[in-house]
């Protein structure tokens, strides 16, 4: 038997949705040559990682391995798949290589980092290859919601594994290459010993549909559509700004593309050849002098970031335009779950102005990028593999499409995060466990899960924070009165006095009987002024404040 072994492990995307990283490795355990396929990111909320720029996966096991990483395989550009290539490409150090629309969005990435945009190579497609150690590559087309997504046919002397990347059976995707069953069918020919499968809407049952069926329904509204009209989307689903723009022309509209990333995918889009007859667009000092009812603006922020294009122009202007009564705005896109609460205060601001909102709750201006039920079915079909390993979904889906799997005969298991596989034998396997968790770009540096400085700064937004400040003369004792300072606090507490004024009494209370042995000791000294703060907190406010403090002694 070989002592050889092709090993899976993702450190990210595996019971959850954002930040994949998928590791592959091939060798003796412990020795083993590795790739990695996608480097993704999640975006922060307020209730969970406040203040925080992005969350990344923990990518310490792989960066202690770095010497034998020899490539990173995007399958495409969206943020939770290429988000984290520039910011670990220090650490990790191995070539990045992507189809030409994906590489011009990591070079810019790369370059923003201060990283050679060279370090990024564009790949052709299947049945084209790239040899990285152990492994042979082919980037293989699949229809998603932006451009250039590809399938990874991932060979080793162990077998072939695909990888399929995000996808939908999309027969006329409107930009980039439709589903081709019979290209799979010939990949799939010489036998596939792991399918690595997107599980994202495997609860829903019916079959996906086309991106080409939303396009009637937009001309539809917006040549109804009487004052302006305002359309949100993912920046980076093209095809869908496409549609929107061309709905625009027919209707005699002049096009305004607001928001940096959505200005950003359509140059990329044109760059690479992907687009070749998007319709003319004006900027938005153009815009001000055409009338209301020639304008659509295409604008970032169907996800209800705070600082993006639509959340200005619901809270009033932005770039010199503003939505007034009477104007549309449609949002062609699906809330993800965890950003509803944004959306709904995008709505009702732009409700309180008399505008129109228009959502996907008919299902009309929008359709998912990824393979519902039946379509996961349908391509199990036709790559028939020996096992199925359900990626890129919460728990949930990873489970239901495992047992998905199973019903048609092919053993699934369910991979989370950090459980590596061995895929070597007729069933996957576990192989080991290692740790993984969350890394935070936190600012201009990155900080893990664990270094507590989140957890600190959601402490502090709950509960308030006080600082205190004593001083102490040679002898150890007492030099005047501790004082405070507050902040996140009321001003008054129970007692109708002033906050502050409570506390420091408290505090000198205490300090006027302490013992020499706790003054002497700073540790002991702080111990107990803050449980005072604290109980004296929990007391007049209902609260027990975080508590800050500066002890300084006269020497």
């Amino acid at each position: 038997m070989s002592s050889e072994r092709l090993i899976y492990l993702p450190l990210g995307g595996a019971g959850e949705i954002g930040m994949n990283a998928y590791v592959y490795g091939y060798g003796a355990a412990d020795k083993e040559r590795f790739i990695l396929v996608d480097l993704g990111v999640a975006f922060p909320d307020m209730d969970t990682t406040p203040g925080v720029d992005l969350i990344m996966p923990d990518m310490a096991w792989l960066m202690e391995r770095a010497d034998r990483l020899d490539a990173i395989f995007v399958t495409h550009a969206h943020e939770d798949h290429v988000g984290g290539v520039a910011h670990f490409y220090a650490k990790l150090g191995a070539p990045v290589y992507a189809r030409a629309f994906t590489a011009n969005i990591a070079r810019r990435k790369m370059e923003e980092h201060g990283h050679p945009a060279e370090a990024v190579r564009t790949a052709s497609t299947w049945p084209e290859t790239i040899k990285a150690g152990p492994f042979t590559v082919g980037f293989a087309p699949m229809s998603h919601s932006i451009p250039e997504s590809a399938g990874l046919v991932i060979d080793s002397p162990a077998g072939r594994v695909v990888h399929t990347g995000d996808f939908k059976l999309d027969p006329n995707p409107v930009v980039g290459e439709a589903f081709d069953p019979d290209m799979w069918a010939e990949i799939a020919k010489s036998g596939v010993r792991a399918l690595v499968c997107d599980s994202t809407n495997v609860f829903s049952t019916h079959p996906g549909r086309s991106e080409s069926e939303v396009g009637p329904e937009i001309v539809r509204l917006v040549s109804e559509a009487t004052g302006m009209v305002v359309a949100t989307t993912f920046a980076s689903n093209v095809a869908r700004v496409k549609t929107l723009a061309e709905a625009a022309d027919r209707a005699g509209r002049s096009v305004v593309l607001l928001g940096r990333a959505m200005r950003r995918m359509v140059e990329a889009a044109i760059e690479t050849g992907v687009l070749t007859d998007f319709p003319k667009v004006i900027g938005p000092e153009e815009a001000r002098d055409v009338p209301r009812d020639h304008l659509m603006l295409l604008v970032t922020g169907s996800q209800g970031e705070r600082r993006a294009a639509s959340a200005q122009l619901a809270r009033g202007k932005y770039r010199g335009l503003e939505l007034k009564e009477g104007d549309l705005f449609l949002f062609s896109s699906k809330t993800i779950p965890g950003n509803e609460k944004g959306v709904i205060r995008i709505i009702n601001q732009l409700s309180e102005k008399g505008v129109d909102v228009v959502d996907d709750s008919s299902g009309l201006y929008h359709v998912s990028g990824h393979a519902n039920r039946p379509d996961l079915e349908a391509l199990h079909g036709i790559i028939d593999p020996q096992m199925v390993i359900p990626m890129h979904g919460e728990h949930r889906h990873l489970r239901e499409h495992a047992k998905l799997a199973e019903t048609h005969g092919r053993p699934g298991i369910v991979a989370v995060n950090g459980m590596m596989l061995d895929l070597s034998g007729n069933a996957p396997t576990v192989a080991e466990y290692v740790d993984t968790g969350r890394s935070y770009l936190d600012g201009a540096v990155m900080v893990g899960a664990l270094d507590g400085v989140v957890r600190d700064r959601i402490r502090m937004a709950l509960n308030g924070h006080v600082l205190v400040t004593v001083i102490l003369d040679e002898e150890d004792e007492p030099l005047g009165e501790p004082w405070c300072e507050t902040m996140g606090l009321p001003e008054m507490g129970n007692s109708k006095a002033a906050l502050i004024e409570v506390l420091e009494e408290d505090l000198n209370q205490f300090l006027m009987r302490a013992g020499a042995k706790t003054l002497k000791d700073d540790d002991k000294l702080e111990e107990a002024l803050r449980r005072i703060v604290r109980q004296t907190g929990q007391a007049e406010i209902g609260k027990k404040p975080e508590v800050t403090v500066v002890t300084s002694r006269m020497r």
